[in-house]
């Protein structure tokens, strides 16, 4: 049976005239079905491999080796019963297995998806947001799944900024993308951009033959998932602002702007799928100054999966007078504080 738990890490003691609350929630899921029987997901599995097969790709014709190897290792990692597809991406996208939708993975899939990758030529230009658009197709049917896509490319997105924010928009709450390129053309700001939105990881694969490793770990870590879609609810009082949102662990990713509104005091931000982990939120809020002794309840904080409500945590406000209770930091929050800004300079 899967577990959640929220924690709440803070200072809620604030100064006379203080308003801005900082707290970081801990969220750790374990166990679920897959403990008991690892050969099954408990929920179901969808994922896409997209491959970019732009004419640059043969520019050494190692990288398009590497990227067939890679997809091969991913393909054998599926479980048995996992929808899967294998794209190529160029000016266009094509699916070069099956031949239309998604096939669950057995040993005559895996096979033949292995003669398809084989032969994946190259050819043409890169238009990323018709990759994610034809993703997107094959991937929309199965909400409730665990749905992932591995997207890798050697060359920089042809697209209008435009035309791959609105694929990003379509494709958002739809499926995670985990982004990885490969050589030294490719545009970080790109793949940033789209892992950032897609709820990914993004990273440089600087020799080719770690490819295969790296795809490989990917499809281990959507094969291990159990809880399809989770989302952090966060409730607060009348007159309480939400600043932001964000998570901090492991990487760091701002979802404040991501949130679907509930209500007039409800906000939920989508947290993608999870399996056995632990990730830290950094949620902020400025509250109504009240005075000494008074205490606020300034936001309600719970985890949803499968649209139920699995685990809670409370975010206070307490003011007072006594300088050396208030002037107190937490130390998870301050840790967070400057890993953020840490990254935000080497992002600038």
């Amino acid at each position: 049976m899967t577990t959640f738990r929220a924690e709440t890490f803070q200072n809620e003691f604030l100064p006379i005239g203080g308003s801005d609350v900082d707290a970081i929630i801990t969220v750790t899921s374990e166990g679920g079905e897959q403990a008991a029987a690892p050969w099954l997901p408990p929920v179901g599995a969808a994922v896409v491999i997209i491959i970019d097969v732009s004419g640059s790709m043969a520019m050494p014709r190692a990288k398009i080796r590497a990227a067939r190897k890679a997809a091969l290792a991913a393909v054998a990692a599926l479980r048995d019963g996992t929808m899967f597809a294998i794209v190529a991406g160029s000016g266009t996208a094509k699916v070069v297995h099956p031949t239309q939708g998604l096939v669950a993975a057995t040993t005559q899939t895996r096979r033949a998806a292995g003669v398809a990758i084989r032969m994946i030529g190259t050819g043409g230009g890169t238009a990323i947001s018709s990759w994610l658009m034809a993703t997107r197709l094959l991937l929309a049917p199965y909400e409730g799944w665990v749905r992932q896509a591995i997207l890798l490319t050697d060359g920089r997105n042809q697209d209008e900024v435009r035309l791959i924010e609105w694929a990003l928009g379509q494709c958002a709450d739809v499926f995670r993308c985990d982004c990885r390129g490969v050589g030294t053309d490719w545009s970080v700001d790109d793949l940033r951009r789209i892992a950032s939105a897609l709820l990914g990881t993004v990273d440089i694969v600087a020799d080719p033959n770690n490819l295969s490793i790296d795809f490989e770990a990917i499809v281990n870590r959507t094969m291990g998932q159990h809880s399809a879609d989770v989302r952090l609810r966060v409730s607060v009082p009348p007159g309480t602002v939400r600043r932001f949102v964000k998570q901090v662990a492991p990487t760091i990713e701002d979802l404040t702007e991501r949130g679907t509104v509930i209500d007039e005091q409800t906000v939920e931000y989508p947290l993608g799928a999870w399996g056995t982990e632990e990730r830290d939120y950094h949620v902020g809020l400025t509250v109504r100054a009240q005075g000494v002794g008074d205490e606020l309840l300034a936001a309600r904080v719970n985890v949803i999966a499968g649209g139920d409500d699995v685990a809670n945590s409370r975010v206070r406000a307490t003011w007072t007078d006594d300088p050396r209770t208030s002037t107190i930091i937490n130390q998870r929050v301050a840790h967070y504080t400057g890993q953020e800004e840490l990254a935000s300079a080497i992002a600038s």
